[in-house]
This record gives C-alpha cells, structure tokens and sequence, in this order.
C-alpha cells in the first residue's frame, strides 16, 4: 500500500458492559486507523468515554464492502469521515 491510497475500514466485533457486573452488549466498532493495535486502542479509548466499563473485543478485520443495511451504514460512513462509530446490539446470555 502506498502513502496515496486510502485505508480500509477496520471493523471490531465483541462485547462491552457499561457496568462489571452487567448484562452485555454486543460491539461492532468501525474506524480507519494506520494499524491493527492503533485501531484496538481507539476503540476501547471510544468505548470508555461512551461510558463503558469493560469490554472484550474477539475479532479485527477490514471490511470488503459498503455495509447494505442500517445502522452499519452510517457507521461505515462516520468511519470515513474520521469518526470511531459504536453499534451496540442485545446479545444472547
């Protein structure tokens, strides 16, 4: 890759709770970012300050494609534009 082109979404699936002790929420944290350890450290400083407590992040990869469906979406274009965006959604327990 050279200096010209653009990086690729980086997407960041897991769990996080706002409380220890808590029920969790599944995370899928997308943002652009020059490495893999740049991209972990921005999302667990993104996850802490949306008030999370813990979180446990089980996969890294960059996305191929514009997601089809909202609210990845919106998601993938906040990353874009320089923005660490949060999906969180109901996990099983």
């Amino acid at each position: 890759m050279n200096d010209n082109d653009e990086r690729p979404v980086t997407i960041i699936t897991g769990r996080a709770w706002k409380r220890k002790d808590g029920k969790p929420e599944g995370v899928h944290v997308m943002l652009v970012a020059p490495d893999d350890d740049s991209a972990v450290r921005r999302a667990l400083e993104s996850l802490s300050a949306e008030g999370y407590a813990e979180a446990e992040l089980d996969q890294i990869g960059d996305l191929d494609g514009v997601p089809d469906e909202e609210p990845h979406l919106s998601a993938y274009q906040g990353a874009l534009e320089g923005e660490v965006s949060i999906v969180t959604f109901d996990v099983p327990v």
